[in-house]
């Protein structure tokens, strides 16, 4: 297959936009494949935060970084993705290169923990303000559940309002696959 699988091409995406030390955002740690990945992209001189509510991702991807090497160049922050703002150093700000969300829940977690409408479009309206010229957010949208459904239906409604002048906004699918299979929205800051 010469088409990117979503995963693969969201990576993609990521590579292209972030160098070394660039200051990046992992919104959504879930395992911390994603964070650990991000990490690896911005090396020593670099900066990954990384967001979950649950602690059982906090433990996880620490454990990863640790194993990986990793752990000085990432702070862990267990709170909502909604409160990136807040926790975003000042020097940072207006300087991030990306941002990831995997949307859904902690793959082995508790499936009934996922992530909300509200909260999401929060923090992509934050990122958009925080986020470089040319920086991206690329989100994967689970959507084979209720959930997520929910979640997908709101945040597509929102993304489609997004002025052109201040983001270039990218929908990547498969539409001929069975079962709702996730994809990819990237949203390029102008």
């Amino acid at each position: 297959m010469k088409l990117q699988r979503i995963l693969p091409f969201a990576k993609h995406l990521l590579e292209k936009a972030v160098s070394k030390g660039d200051i990046v955002v992992d919104a959504t740690i879930g395992n911390g494949h994603d964070t650990v990945f991000l990490a690896k992209l911005v090396g020593e001189s670099g900066k990954v935060y990384g967001f979950d509510i649950q602690e059982q991702a906090i433990i996880n991807t620490r454990e990863r970084l640790m194993t990986e090497n990793l752990m000085e160049q990432v702070t862990l922050v267990q709170q909502g993705h909604q409160h990136i703002n807040s926790v975003i150093s000042d020097e940072h700000k207006g300087t991030i290169s990306a941002a990831m969300f995997n949307l859904g829940y902690l793959p082995g977690g508790d499936q009934t923990i996922v992530t909300v409408p509200d909260t999401t479009i929060s923090a992509v309206q934050q990122l958009l303000s925080l986020l470089q010229p040319e920086g991206i957010i690329v989100i994967v949208i689970y959507h084979g559940h209720e959930e997520g459904q929910i979640e997908r239906d709101a945040l597509m409604t929102f993304i489609k309002t997004i002025d052109p002048r201040d983001a270039h906004v990218l929908q990547y699918q498969f539409i001929n696959k069975n079962n709702h299979p996730p994809y990819i929205v990237a949203i390029e800051k102008c």
